[in-house]
């Protein structure tokens, strides 16, 4: 199986994780196996948690990185359930994790509806295997709510008239492809000066984080990875979607906290304390020379939280 897909920040997220080789490490997104190769290959006593919703991506990754079949244990699961998968292996403290966010250059090029450029059924799923998908949405949601999927998750300024677009036409006939579901947009924005790319990219983003549930899943597992951390443990988060940056900020904002008793009062009484250091003030975006080689990472934000 060829499984094309480039690692983003793969030297930032090596040095980010200060790896120690005697702990065990989890790599939540593993996609194709690259950030996954680069931590394992620097473990000794220790080994990796390899998690991935897809499962081409299990599938490739296992055979890639078979010379370490020893050091890794994978599964096919959404990484929010990264506590029970710990919990089954008896793991209670890790060294590090890494998330990366984005989808994988593979997944754009299979038949399952995540490109706008490629003619495929309108999917979307990373897990084949879970019940709604792009089709159910784009053909059974109600008008306001789908309007709202689209200004959240995709910040699409022209989400009204593409969804009356969308209505109109599967009230003729369901929308049963990705380029069906283009030309609807390309019609509905026909008299638009439409900025920022293809006019279809905020409208597939938006309902392939809606399918898959990917920007709420975040906080759980971000809340569950940092109090799995050891002491000086780091978790490096590669985020492309604004909306999953400002969870990714907010999560690490809170674990460095002290005090959140309400204001006036004269001592503390809520017993908070900080639990974990940002070490990214401002994100870290790709070098020069990898956006040459990679323009999909353009968006790519890495931030970098330590556990105290």
């Amino acid at each position: 199986m060829k499984f094309s897909h480039y690692p983003v920040m793969k030297s930032e997220i090596i040095q980010a994780l200060n790896i120690d080789p005697d702990q065990i490490y989890c790599d939540l997104t593993l996609g194709g196996g690259s950030h996954a190769y680069e931590i394992v290959r620097r473990l000794n006593k220790g080994f990796l948690i390899a998690v991935d919703a897809d499962a081409e991506a299990i599938e490739y990754s296992r055979e890639k990185l078979r010379e370490y079949k020893d050091k890794i244990f994978f599964f096919q699961s959404n990484f929010a359930d990264i506590k029970n998968i710990a919990s089954n292996l008896r793991v209670e403290k890790i060294g590090g994790a890494v998330m990366d966010l984005g989808v994988s250059t593979h997944q754009i090029e299979t038949a399952r509806g995540f490109s706008y450029i490629k003619d495929s059924i309108l999917d979307m799923r990373m897990n084949k295997e879970q019940g709604i998908n792009a089709a159910d949405v784009v053909n059974t949601m109600d008008p306001d709510s789908l309007k709202n999927i689209l200004y959240t998750y995709g910040e699409e300024r022209y989400a009204e008239l593409i969804v009356r677009a969308i209505v109109k036409k599967r009230q003729e006939k369901p929308i049963e492809t990705t380029l069906e579901l283009v030309n609807v947009i390309l019609y509905a924005l026909r008299n638009v000066r439409y900025t920022g790319g293809n006019p279809a990219k905020r409208t597939f983003q938006a309902i392939r984080i809606f399918v898959n549930n990917e920007i709420n899943n975040i906080k759980p597992t971000l809340d569950s990875v940092e109090s799995m951390l050891v002491s000086g443990g780091r978790l490096a988060v590669i985020s492309f979607h604004s909306g999953e940056d400002r969870e990714v900020k907010k999560a690490f904002a809170e674990y460095e906290k002290t005090c959140v008793c309400p204001p006036g009062l004269p001592i503390c009484v809520c017993g908070k304390k900080q639990t974990s250091k940002t070490l990214t003030k401002k994100p870290i975006l790709p070098s020069r020379d990898e956006l040459e080689i990679n323009k999909a990472s353009a968006s790519a934000k890495l931030r970098i939280l330590m556990k105290l």
